[in-house]
């Protein structure tokens, strides 16, 4: 019987979190719609073309699939019940997180030290508020990873750990997704 009602404790939490994950995607639906409206609205200064480093944002990107990947694996431990495993994707989760931002915001020291902030144009100020909304939620994975990580270690792997780490990962790969969307319309697109 306990059993069951924690299945269905566990089943009501992950649909309510694919329900906020949507809300979330309206939020980046949105960003992106103000990007793509003013891509082209560079006022004389330069365009992305001109701006982004196209092997420097591959780099963050197969950085931040990684640590997709590696999260995935943590949860393939946690339905083996191996805790060892879980702590040590999840390090390797967040280890690859912490490069990914750094060479996110090493991009925008770069981009606000030659002059190209957010306030010279309406592409660079579409661009900032994107791709930083993107780090922002990644700062609040890594933090969350932390917070799983510490009870991970002090209650172990139950129903309680094994559902915040279910929601943890879920949003982990929901960011990934997010990641190359911004990769190919904001980078890609903005090489050709």
């Amino acid at each position: 019987m306990q059993e069951s009602i924690n299945q269905e404790n566990t089943e009501k939490t992950v649909f309510g979190f694919w329900v906020y994950l949507m809300t979330d995607c309206i939020l980046f639906a949105t960003l992106f719609a103000t990007y793509a409206v003013l891509r082209n609205n560079t006022y004389g200064g330069p365009s992305g073309y001109e701006l982004f480093s196209l092997p420097f944002a591959l780099s963050e990107t197969l950085i931040l699939l990684t640590s997709s990947f590696t999260c995935g694996l943590a949860m393939l431990a946690a339905h083996a019940k191996n805790k060892k495993k879980v702590l040590a994707w999840m390090g390797v989760s967040f280890l690859l997180g912490i490069a990914f931002l750094t060479m996110e915001l090493k991009e925008f020291t770069h981009l606000v030290h030659e002059g190209n902030s957010w306030r010279r144009s309406g592409f660079l100020s579409a661009f900032f508020t994107l791709v930083a909304t993107h780090g922002l939620h990644i700062t609040a994975g890594l933090l969350w990873m932390i917070f799983v990580v510490i009870q991970l270690l002090r209650k172990g792997i139950i129903c309680v750990t094994f559902k915040r780490l279910t929601c943890l990962s879920m949003f982990w790969h929901f960011l990934d997704v997010v990641w190359i969307f911004i990769f190919t319309i904001v980078y890609l697109m903005g090489a050709i």
